[in-house]
Order: C-alpha cells, then sequence, then structure tokens
C-alpha cells in the first residue's frame, strides 16, 4: 500500500524542492506525509471546487502546480478563498502538494511540455541557472576506484548534459602513517606507508551532495575518506527558466499566431508587431515570463510564447520578436498532463486522476 510519502518521493526525483525561486513554496502544504494513500488528484490550482471534487473522487492528496499558501496566515477563519480551501482540506484529511517553480526549472518540466505540444526540436533551457553544480574530488587505491566510482555514479554524481558516467582520473601515490587509535584496511601503525592511488574528479548536482558524501564513505576501502567538495559557479543547462527551440519549417506569422492557437487551445493571443516575415525559432516559458524576454533577444528568437505581459514590457520586442501571450492558464494547464503522465509510469497501485475543474480565474469576450 503506498503512502503520501511514495508519492512525493517520486515528485521530488522529477523536480526537486531546492530547484525552486526563493519566493516561492512548493512542498507539502497541508498534510502528513506518513498517511495511506488512498487517490491522487491533479490540478493546476487548488480551490475549495478542487478539494471537493477530491472527496468526491476519494482522494486524500491533491498535486497542483501553483501553491495555495505563498505567505503565512495569520488567521484561518474562512474569510478568504484561501483560507476557506485550507479548511476544507483539513476537514477532509485530504494533504496538498504544490510542485511549482521547481517543474518549472527542469530540463522536462512544464516548458518540455510546452515545446513538445508545439513540435519544437532541438530544445535547450532558455536561462540556464548557475550555482547548483559541485565539483567533488576523493583519492582511492586504483584497484578500488572502478567499484567505488560506479557506485557515486548510481547516485548521479558524474552527469553532464546528455552525457552520463562522466569523471577524470589521474593515477598517483597516496602517503600516510596510521596513528594511535587508527583502523587502517592498508598500513600499519606508526609505519608512513605508499599506495598506488587515483585521483576522481565528478560533477554534482548540489542537491545530491549529502547523498553522494554517503555512499562515497559506504563504499570508500579506507577508515579516513580524503575528499574536497567544492561550489561551482558553473550554468546547469539542464536546469533553469524557459525554453528554446525549433519548428521542423519556418511558418509565415499568421501561419505561426494560427497554429499556436490551435496547439495550445487559446482563444486570444495577443502579440507584437514584428520585423521577420517568418518564425522558426521559439522561446516558450509557462507562466509569467516577461523577465525571460533579454535571454528571448539573446538567442534570437523570432516569436517567445508565454503569459503576463504587461502593457509597457510589450514595448521592448524593439520589432525583433513576436510576444505572443497566450494567457497564465492556457499556458500551464498542460502541466496537469505532464504530471499525470509521470506518475501513471510510476506505479499502478493507486487511482489517479485528472481534475475536472476549470480554475481559470480569467474569462473572454469573444
Amino acid at each position: 500500500m503506498s503512502t503520501i510519502q511514495n508519492v512525493i518521493e517520486h515528485l521530488e526525483y522529477l523536480a526537486p524542492p531546492s530547484y525552486q525561486e526563493s519566493y516561492d513554496n512548493s512542498g507539502l502544504l497541508v498534510g502528513n506525509a506518513g498517511e495511506q494513500l488512498t487517490g491522487v488528484l491533479i490540478t493546476l490550482d487548488c480551490t475549495e471546487s478542487v478539494v471537493q471534487e477530491a472527496v468526491t473522487l476519494g482522494c486524500n492528496l491533491i498535486v497542483a502546480h501553483h501553491p495555495i499558501l505563498f505567505k503565512g496566515l495569520k488567521r484561518l477563519n474562512g474569510n478568504t478563498y484561501v483560507e476557506r480551501t485550507i479548511l476544507l482540506a483539513i476537514q477532509h484529511q485530504v494533504a496538498i502538494y504544490a510542485i511549482h517553480t521547481n517543474l518549472d526549472h527542469v530540463l522536462h518540466g512544464v516548458n518540455a511540455r510546452i515545446s513538445e505540444k508545439l513540435g519544437l526540436k532541438n530544445c535547450k533551457i532558455l536561462a540556464p541557472k548557475g550555482d547548483l553544480l559541485s565539483k567533488l574530488t576523493f583519492y582511492v587505491p586504483e584497484k578500488n576506484a572502478p567499484e567505488v566510482v560506479h557506485a557515486l555514479h548510481e547516485t548521479g554524481a558524474g552527469h553532464v548534459g546528455n552525457y552520463s558516467h562522466c569523471s577524470f582520473q589521474s593515477a598517483g601515490t597516496g602517503t600516510f602513517r596510521p596513528e594511535n587509535g587508527a583502523n587502517p584496511q592498508v598500513g600499519v601503525i606508526g609505519e608512513i606507508e605508499s599506495v598506488a592511488e587515483k585521483k576522481i574528479e565528478l560533477l554534482i548536482p548540489s542537491h545530491l551532495e549529502k547523498k553522494v558524501l554517503n555512499t562515497l564513505r559506504a563504499v570508500h576501502p579506507y577508515e579516513e575518506v580524503a575528499y574536497y567538495l567544492q561550489a561551482l559557479e558553473n550554468l546547469h543547462q539542464e536546469v533553469g527558466a524557459g525554453a528554446v527551440g525549433e519548428l521542423p519549417e519556418p511558418m509565415p506569422i499568421q501561419d505561426f499566431l494560427n497554429y499556436l492557437k490551435e496547439r495550445m487551445s487559446v482563444s486570444v493571443i495577443k502579440y507584437t508587431s514584428t520585423a521577420k516575415k517568418m518564425v522558426q525559432k521559439v522561446a516558450v516559458c509557462g507562466g509569467a515570463g516577461s523577465f525571460l524576454l533579454p535571454h528571448a533577444h539573446r538567442v534570437q528568437a523570432d516569436a517567445f510564447v508565454t503569459s503576463d505581459f504587461k502593457y509597457h514590457e510589450f514595448f521592448d520586442a524593439e520589432n525583433r520578436l513576436m510576444i505572443c501571450d497566450i494567457g497564465h492558464y492556457e499556458s500551464e494547464v498542460c502541466t496537469k498532463d505532464l504530471l499525470f503522465d509521470y506518475l501513471s509510469k510510476k506505479s499502478d497501485n493507486f487511482a489517479l486522476y485528472l481534475s475536472q475543474v476549470n480554475t481559470n480565474p480569467v474569462s473572454y469576450f469573444v
């Protein structure tokens, strides 16, 4: 029988919480992770109607993209929709988990799903994030190096882009003298020992540091492991905001707008004029993406598909690309399908549902 924690572990493997923005509030917002799971309801937003839907379906876990709680509550008396939603969830013992900007930032997250819907090829992160990588350097006897390195690779160390099992290894001689109280695997107390060793260097995601170091200590043959861990400023090419890719063939402006409207199921597109006649390179960002416009310019995108541009921000297109504002809900509602597809492959011993509640607070008179 699965628990809520089992689902959380799957979600946090897909999108580690450390990848969320500092202002965000992803994670388990309501409920007890240790509870037995009765069903999972996936939604874009968590509202009172969604909680009631979960109760009707017999689900005690709601997985939402947008956190219902962004800041602390000083009262919980039902005066706002946030308070009423939380109270209803608590009353019916329904847990609420949010997976927000951390899911936006992973390579196979929200923006990858948008890119897929638009048929984009050769997709990359539009604005990679820095300060998310570390370098681990350690020393190990030559004969033990393959076993130790393999174990670290299995924990997630040594991934660079589309390549796994990456490391740099150099040979040398390690010297040491075991002192009183030591329990050496190699050498004798009080005598200097020389051992043929390898120096191993690996890149690791910073959020895996503890896991990788615990593995290193567990599989390394020495009582004391000599290692160095360094934080890196390198950009993580698989983590960041937005995405950019290319249509299989260039499209005239009007054809692209019709294509975008059909593929993203939108009734309205706010867009800017552009000096370009054709669209092929397309930047995307689910949700509010105006902060990424400089990056869309940098990669020389022909169009930038996102939402929530303010009036004066549209001028910043500078006629160099076409901003296509399709609406916040419309740009991210595909997140539900992304999460459903992912969780459905992880286990078949719990009920999984897509919310049928349209949580879009914006209506259009067309």
